[in-house]
């Protein structure tokens, strides 16, 4: 049997969590070590091993993404954050994948979603792909930075094929997607993206696909 993926659990109500958990525990691959109603509850459980964890936005006191970023704070190879949310357009989340989180998915998406989510950012992606995803970054992260995308040096610094293959991440395809579209093995794909990650000094897909629309290399609505 393979090693199961640790889930930490974070949200301020019980019955939301007790429902996470049980969808959670019923996997074979998969198990709940550990459930918090508070950030800073979550910060400190997040201490012990821990693989990925669902996080609520918005509670009391310390919100999840002062939680998160205290977590993520720690070296890489730490846990991997998954922001849960109420709101299709919530505004709070891009502050969270700044600070580190992997993805975000709403709170009513169906349990196979869920999971899917968790095996993703597990093996060290991210959750870019559900339009959610793109219409929350189109709608807060247009241009911050005040530099165009050809004067930015991370986007400088990326050969053509490389910038190809941003511009196509933040439409949200995936690997195999990529493949397909550029008629390149995934492998070649993976090699590509790794070298996006490193020259945009950034942890994930998610972040990437931040810095596409901040330079202005991914348009909002587009």
């Amino acid at each position: 049997m393979t090693e199961q993926i640790r889930v930490g659990l974070v949200d301020d109500q019980q019955l939301v969590r007790a429902g996470l958990a049980m969808v959670i525990d019923a996997q074979d691959d998969m198990r709940v070590a550990w459930q918090a109603d508070t950030g800073a509850e979550a910060v400190r459980l997040a201490r012990s091993p821990t693989d990925v964890i669902l996080m609520d936005v918005r509670m009391p006191g310390m919100d999840g993404i002062e939680a998160t970023s205290q977590i993520l704070a720690a070296p890489v190879d730490g846990p991997r954050v998954v922001m849960l949310t109420t709101y299709d357009l919530d505004e709070y989340l891009l502050s969270a994948i700044r600070a580190g989180a992997s993805g975000f998915l709403l709170k009513n998406a169906p349990p196979s979603d869920l999971l899917a989510a968790i095996r993703t950012v597990h093996t060290g992606d991210a959750v870019v792909a559900p339009s959610a995803t793109r219409r929350l970054l189109s709608h807060v992260a247009t241009g911050t930075t005040g530099l165009p995308a050809g004067e930015d040096p991370r986007i400088a610094s990326l050969t053509e094929r490389e910038r190809e293959i941003l511009e196509l991440i933040a439409c949200g395809l995936s690997n195999a997607e990529l493949s397909a579209r550029l008629f390149l093995s995934e492998t070649t794909i993976k090699t590509h993206v790794r070298h996006i990650l490193t020259k945009l000094g950034v942890r994930d897909r998610v972040q990437a696909v931040v810095v596409a629309y901040e330079t202005g290399v991914a348009q909002a609505g587009g």
